[in-house]
């Protein structure tokens, strides 16, 4: 039987798909802490509101899925 994940458990996968090139310094660093350096590449992270507003403030360069 499967057992629904709590919002504690669920996770973000989260892909840069544009450059960085020409943004804001916040953003660039924004993109930094989340683990992203290329284009295309992925990190896998916990859903939790710290990581929900720093997607936000980058969510026009990346690409967001749940896990």
């Amino acid at each position: 039987m499967a057992t629904k994940k709590t919002a504690s458990e669920k996770q973000l996968k989260i892909t840069l798909v544009k450059s960085t090139i020409g943004c804001l310094k916040n953003q660039k660093q924004t993109i930094e802490a989340l683990g992203l350096k290329k284009i295309r590449q992925s990190v896998v992270k916990k859903d939790n509101a710290a990581m929900r507003g720093m997607i936000f403030a980058v969510k026009h360069l990346v690409e967001v899925e749940e896990i």
